[in-house]
């Protein structure tokens, strides 16, 4: 089975929704976790990425977010970020749910973007939930309004998903005749449950297949920007509405 038949899938589908992993970033230079050579193979997450962390050692919490925050700015959408948007502008794509926090396929021009871990480039106080610019978070400012400490809008390990986000990309994946899964290891709860939800066709598109591969109606093996362009041949400039 071939790129050929996804799409045809798309052609034929009335809703379709893409859901986006740490895959779908590499490409861009950002690591991803999971991986074997992935940030976690060398970092404990739960010493950096939960609220303890933050509660409990706020220096290492903010350096390793800041870090991450300052790497962002020599980051760029790659051509698949781009077709993504393209094929949305096309009517070919409903909303791309994505594990992401890069927000890189808004920079791309995706619209229609569900943001399931949150965004790495707005900030909050994690007291009273006030918003602040991302650079007084990276300045080592504190709330504005109440003191307390300022954080990222990423979603902790041991913290719910944004439930507007959430229940947006639920509701859209059981409806969708079509779903594609990108770059994601499918390992994170709750978000791996998501393809499971669907009752449309289902794809998977990943370098590294999932042990969760076989509840997919195909399997394409590759990264996200390679199979992306040999898509957007195959639908000869296809659009809808």
């Amino acid at each position: 089975m071939t790129v050929e038949l996804l799409a045809q899938w798309m052609k034929q589908s009335k809703t379709t929704v893409v859901l986006t992993g740490a895959g779908m970033s590499t490409e861009s230079g950002i690591p991803d976790f999971r991986s074997q050579s992935g940030w976690w193979q060398n970092i404990d997450p739960r010493t950096v990425t939960t609220t303890d962390s933050l509660l409990k050692n706020y220096a290492m919490f903010r350096e390793f977010y800041q870090m991450r925050i300052q790497a962002l700015k020599k980051c760029a959408p790659h051509k698949g970020h781009h077709i993504l948007a393209d094929l949305e502008k096309r009517g070919l794509i409903s909303l791309i749910a994505t594990q992401n926090v890069d927000q890189l396929h808004q920079q791309a021009g995706s619209k229609k973007v569900a943001e399931l871990h949150g965004n790495i480039l707005t900030a909050r106080c994690q007291k009273c939930n006030k918003p602040h610019a991302k650079e007084q978070f990276l300045n080592n400012a504190i709330c504005t309004y109440c003191l307390g400490k300022l954080r990222p809008n990423v979603v902790l390990f041991g913290e719910t998903l944004p439930m507007e986000a959430w229940n947006r990309s639920l509701n859209e994946i059981q409806n969708a005749d079509l779903v594609i899964v990108i770059g994601t290891s499918l390992e994170v709860y709750p978000v791996n449950q998501l393809p499971q939800m669907a009752k449309g066709r289902l794809v998977y598109i990943n370098l590294d297949q999932s042990s969760d591969s076989g509840q997919f109606d195909l399997v394409l093996e590759g990264t996200a920007g390679e199979i992306l362009a040999e898509l957007d041949e195959a639908l000869e400039g296809y659009s809808k509405g």
